[in-house]
């Protein structure tokens, strides 16, 4: 969990951001996950939840205590906390008319995203807890997805056995074993 004092004044933000935006997309590029060619998984952690904010205060030239701690209780909830993973999921598609299409096509997609670590069975996530993303016609292009994962399932991840994610939905399908680089990485969010 960030607190106040976990985060960079304005002025030092000016002066560490590009030093720190530098070792943020380090730790994204090992903490994404494409599934398919238009799904795409990043998992969050402290120092991205922490760039987030980090950018919003910057943007938005948040200074007063209030608003600052309004931004913590927004992103906060996105921090895995020992017993779970949480990503943002980004339906990408470049085409306007082409990703419409597929945000109609792909409704219920965010509860169809499952880890599968070694043999136990697929895990499928909690989606959108913060607010609805979806209506009846559509869903939307981002999501925020929790797995919650049991001790055994914890202690197995630890323990090396094969990381896999994948989509099984009607209209969109993919899977693959995750790599040793961001397996390793996110052992990391687990106690």
């Amino acid at each position: 969990m960030l607190k106040k004092e976990d985060l960079y004044k304005l002025e030092e933000y000016s002066e560490e951001r590009n030093k720190f935006k530098e070792k943020v997309l380090e730790v994204k590029n090992n903490r994404s996950v494409l599934l398919g060619k238009n799904i795409n998984l990043l998992f969050e952690n402290l120092i991205t939840i922490k760039y987030q904010i980090q950018e919003m205060l910057r943007i938005e030239k948040i200074f007063e205590p209030e608003a600052i701690q309004e931004e913590l209780d927004t992103y906060n909830p996105l921090i895995p906390n020992g017993s779970n993973l949480k990503a943002t999921m980004l339906i990408e598609y470049t085409d306007v008319s082409e990703r419409r299409d597929w945000l109609q096509k792909l409704k219920g997609v965010e509860k169809k995203i499952w880890i599968k670590i070694g043999s136990n069975d697929p895990i499928f996530p909690y989606a959108d807890e913060d607010l609805k993303r979806e209506d009846e016609n559509k869903t939307s292009a981002v999501h925020f997805l929790r797995w919650e994962l049991k001790k055994s399932e914890i202690q197995d991840f630890k323990n090396g056995n094969i990381l896999s994610m994948g989509v099984t939905h009607a209209e969109y399908n993919a899977s693959h074993i995750i790599s040793d680089i961001i397996r390793s990485e996110l052992v990391k969010d687990l106690f």
